[in-house]
Formats: C-alpha cells, sequence, structure tokens
C-alpha cells in the first residue's frame, strides 16, 4: 500500500520542492491501493506542497455540450476519472469557472491562481490557467497515464495559434459559487492531436529532458517541465512543414538534434 510517507519520499527524490506548483495526471488503478483512496493522494501531495500549489484537472468536456451547455462549478461532475471527481468538491479546494477544462487547486494562493476561468472562450487561452503552469514553472505529474493525457501542450497549440484546434463557437452558461449565471461564447476543440502525442513527442521530450520518468507504487510517472517544454515546442513547431499532430509519426532527429 502506498502511504503518505512514500508519496513525499517520491516529491522529494524527483527534486520536487515544497513551494513548487504541481498538476497531476493520474490512474489510481495503476497507482495501486493508495491509503486513503483517492483523498489520501490529495492530503499526501497537499501536505508536501506546504508553500506552493497542487493542481488536479477536473474536465466536464464530455458533460458541458452544445445539447448540455451549462457548467456548474458546485454540480457537474468530471468526466476523466476518480481522483477528479473526489478533487473538484473538496472543501480544501478552489474549483476554477472553465466550462470545459476546469481544475480544483490547493494552496495558499489557490484562488488567485483560478481566478478569471468564467471568460475563458477555448479550452486553454493564453492567459488562462493552463497556460499560467508556465508562468509557474509547474512540474506536471503524469501518474500511470501517458502524454495523450497531458492537457498542457493544449495550451502550447492555442500559445502558437495552431490551425484546426478549435470548433465553431457555441454559447455556453458557467454558474458560479454564489449561483451567478456568465454567458459566454466557447470554442471547444475539433481535432485536437493528443491521441497522438505520445507517438510524435515522446522521444524527443526524453532525449531533450523534457520528460523525465519514475515510478510511484505500480505506476510509471512521468514528470514533465513546463518551461522546457514549451521551449521545445515553439522550436519544434517554428521547423515543421505539417501538422506534427495529426497522425503517428517519429520527428526526425535533425529537427532537434541542435536544441
Amino acid at each position: 500500500m502506498l502511504k503518505c510517507g512514500d508519496i513525499h519520499n517520491f516529491l522529494r527524490n524527483v527534486g520536487i520542492k515544497p513551494d513548487d506548483t504541481v498538476i497531476v495526471h493520474t490512474s489510481m488503478r495503476a497507482l495501486g491501493e493508495v491509503e486513503g483512496g483517492c483523498d489520501g493522494l490529495i492530503d499526501a501531495f497537499c501536505s508536501y506542497l506546504s508553500d506552493g500549489l497542487f493542481v488536479v484537472p477536473t474536465h466536464t468536456w464530455n458533460n458541458v455540450t452544445a445539447e448540455n451547455p451549462v457548467y456548474d462549478v458546485r454540480t457537474t461532475l468530471p468526466c476523466i476519472g476518480a481522483l477528479p471527481s473526489v478533487a473538484a468538491f473538496r472543501p480544501d479546494g478552489v474549483r476554477s469557472l472553465h466550462p470545459t477544462h476546469s481544475v480544483a487547486a490547493f494552496g495558499k494562493r489557490a484562488r488567485e491562481f483560478v481566478s478569471g476561468e468564467e471568460r475563458a472562450t477555448s479550452p486553454c487561452p493564453v492567459g488562462g490557467v493552463w497556460a499560467r503552469l508556465y508562468d509557474e514553472g509547474a512540474k506536471i505529474l503524469l501518474l500511470g497515464v501517458k502524454l495523450n493525457r497531458n492537457t498542457y501542450i493544449h495550451a502550447v497549440d492555442e500559445m502558437l495559434d495552431i490551425p484546426n484546434r478549435l470548433a465553431e463557437p457555441i454559447p455556453l452558461t458557467v454558474i458560479d459559487y454564489e449561483g451567478t449565471r456568465h454567458e459566454i461564447s466557447f470554442r471547444k476543440h475539433c481535432h485536437s492531436g493528443s491521441e497522438y502525442y505520445d507517438d510524435v513527442y515522446r522521444r524527443v521530450f526524453e532525449k531533450l529532458g523534457v520528460l523525465k520518468n519514475a515510478r510511484l507504487g505500480n505506476a510509471e510517472v512521468g514528470i514533465f517541465d513546463t518551461v522546457r517544454g514549451t521551449e521545445v515546442l515553439k522550436l519544434l513547431w517554428s521547423r515543421a512543414d505539417c501538422d506534427l499532430c495529426q497522425a503517428p509519426r517519429e520527428i526526425p532527429e535533425d529537427m532537434y538534434k541542435d536544441i
């Protein structure tokens, strides 16, 4: 069984500091048994990151649609697994008001970090929570999942204005903690390319130090550096002559051997 002390030791050993910002994409099944379950995992991360921020995605993109166009931060369920479903409604966390790609943040700066998301008009807009991970120098931990779960790469796509990623706008309603309704025009993903992230990027990221690998419990863990990752992605796309993520492919070493 994975205990709080094991998680603290893991974070220390992979170079995470108590004042870091850390976001996790997690398969609880891959981790194996954790003392206290999802709450125990959250408690362990929060207690280690005593002066930092701990962030859990609580996405609702499959639940908030043109047919069901309302996101209520108080009640709308995440669509991406067990840990998000617990994190979204913990009283010690602050869930963002993003209609499809919300997060729950824990820590002294949590409320400030998630502010303004009711004005989001796309999944990972410049200036939004996902883009702020770069400003934070955040580490993204892929606990038993692959790069296709790394939402931050969508934020880089939006920074670079990669074409054919966003659909036509639809009207959505965001309901905040006080019950106030915010009407927005929102563009969801159409061809995001995320299903090919692991095929396309893993080899490059590992070679260039963007992605390091470790193990926690029964799970393989990828540790993604948002700052280095953003630098590498910007250079790759500046040299690309096609959309890198619309099919499984291997990026030629000539495109990055000098990075």
